[in-house]
């Protein structure tokens, strides 16, 4: 019975790979609008459970299915992900939907247009068929929000799926096609992928185009498989005026993902020396995963990590003053509304004198140049993306208090600010059989070559554990 739970997971449309349904449907072995419909009925199964879908579509996604079974039937796709099934983050504007950011206090207008991610997938001719959850102003690692209903984590349903890119994680990991669009400002697309099994990139700074961008805030694909971050990756680079943070065009060749460990200088990194302590289980995995590595040829040396106690209370500060900004402007009923652990954070923000807020911000430099150090005598980094296994899905955080905030993301947010190129791969489980992530990190604009090292650690695994099951109605 097992045997067949298995082989049924991985025959189902809704479990095959970006580029297999791409091949599928140039082999007219199925077509966009049967993929389609065998997504939305899994999604009717998982949904009621792990609440991961905001903007739920189905009848318009229905309609772009169908002219793109239309254009394979023809032999002219529009683009390279013509009819595969993506979601797109709360927080990436697509046309005629508002942007409630994950929160209740947010006014709901229509945005009159797609931002540069969602206007690069579309023109691929992707079918966009849901936006997904995230927490209040992308501010917490966690699936809870004032505005959206709880989110839950496939793998247990007691456990978070991690955050800001909360549904977008959930959503993947159940099983919602194959191509989810999160972002990341710390973590966000990291954090809820380690959490879920996945495969996420954090890419270099501007290697994205976003609107609006800012200091270390990224879009990143979120998939099962490191060939489709690479297929999304083709389309999102593409590139966008709105951006003014944006990278120059570049002919990348995102399908050049061979690439051999040997020789290479891997730098491991474990104990940081600031934020929530390292659990055994994540430790004993970054270790087994350098150790891969290290069979392969690589060269394998412990380092120390690049951030500093200072630089992290610098980070809180700003970013707290950042977000009371935001809160600021609302009136005292609006600002209710929003989460109490957003709020209560954010309001001590207000306290802070300006060089307060000016050092905090300046810690973005010192990370940027402790990084750019870090990587003179070293290739690649290799490092848990989470202190911890899992927490509880009603939590705000690992530690859930709103004093101690940034003490679970040491590993990820450094990344953000020196805007590095860092992804987050399945490493393998606990003894429960809960994922566990780990995060390869590169130089700056060595987008390429950190997937590429994830592909080699992904041949190096071999076959993950079977995906999650929905749950049995008791």
């Amino acid at each position: 019975m097992h045997e067949q739970a298995e082989q049924e997971a991985v025959t189902s449309l809704h479990d095959l790979s970006a580029v297999d349904l791409i091949a599928g449907f140039r082999a007219r072995q199925f077509s966009p609008s049967e993929v389609l419909e065998d997504v939305l009925a899994h999604v009717a199964v998982w949904e009621p459970h792990i609440k991961a879908l905001y903007a739920f579509d189905p009848d318009g996604a229905r309609a772009v299915a169908k002219a793109s079974t239309e254009r394979w039937n023809k032999g002219e796709p529009t683009g390279v992900l013509d009819g595969v099934p993506v979601t797109i983050k709360d927080n990436i504007a697509t046309k005629g939907q508002p942007v409630p950011l994950g929160a209740a206090s947010v006014k709901l207008v229509p945005s009159p247009v797609d931002a540069p991610p969602a206007a690069r997938l579309r023109e691929a001719g992707a079918v966009i068929f849901s936006k997904t959850t995230m927490p209040d102003y992308g501010m917490l690692s966690s699936g809870l929000s004032s505005f959206h209903a709880l989110t839950r984590n496939p793998w247990d349903l007691n456990k978070n799926p991690g955050g800001s890119s909360s549904g977008a994680g959930a959503a993947a990991a159940a099983g919602y096609g194959p191509l989810h669009l999160g972002t990341d400002i710390g973590g966000s697309v990291r954090l809820p992928a380690c959490w879920c099994g996945l495969v996420a990139l954090k890419p270099s700074l501007g290697r994205i185009p976003v609107d609006p961008p800012y200091v270390g805030r990224v879009a990143g694909p979120m998939t099962r498989t490191v060939d489709d971050a690479a297929l999304m990756m083709s389309v999102l680079s593409r590139p966008d005026r709105r951006d003014g943070m944006s990278l120059p065009p570049n002919d990348i060749n995102w399908k050049a993902l061979d690439k051999s460990p040997r020789k290479l200088r891997i730098g491991l990194m474990l104990d940081l020396g600031v934020g929530q302590a390292l659990e055994r289980d994540v430790r004993d995995i970054a270790v087994k995963v350098a150790k891969a590595f290290e069979s392969a040829g690589a060269v394998i040396t412990e380092v120390e990590g690049v951030l500093t106690r200072e630089m992290l209370d610098g980070l809180d500060n700003f970013w707290r003053a950042r977000m009371w900004d935001d809160l600021a402007k609302l009136t005292p009923a609006e600002r209710a509304k929003a989460l109490p652990y957003i709020c209560k954070w954010a309001e001590t923000g207000a306290k802070l004198s300006g060089v307060e807020v000016i050092r905090g911000f300046n810690a973005t430099m010192a990370i940027r140049a402790a990084a750019a150090k870090r990587f003179c005598e070293i290739d690649y980094v290799i490092s848990p993306v989470s202190p911890v296994v899992n927490f509880a899905a009603e939590l705000a955080s690992p530690i859930n208090d709103p004093d101690k905030p940034f003490e679970h993301i040491c590993y990820t947010v450094p990344w953000n600010m020196s805007e590095n190129p860092a992804a987050s791969i399945n490493g393998g489980y606990d003894k429960n059989g809960f994922p566990i992530g780990v995060q390869i990190v590169g130089r700056r604009f060595d987008d390429l070559g950190v997937l590429g090292m994830a592909k080699a650690f992904e041949s190096l695994r071999g076959a993950q554990r079977p995906w999650p099951s929905p749950p049995t109605k008791s």
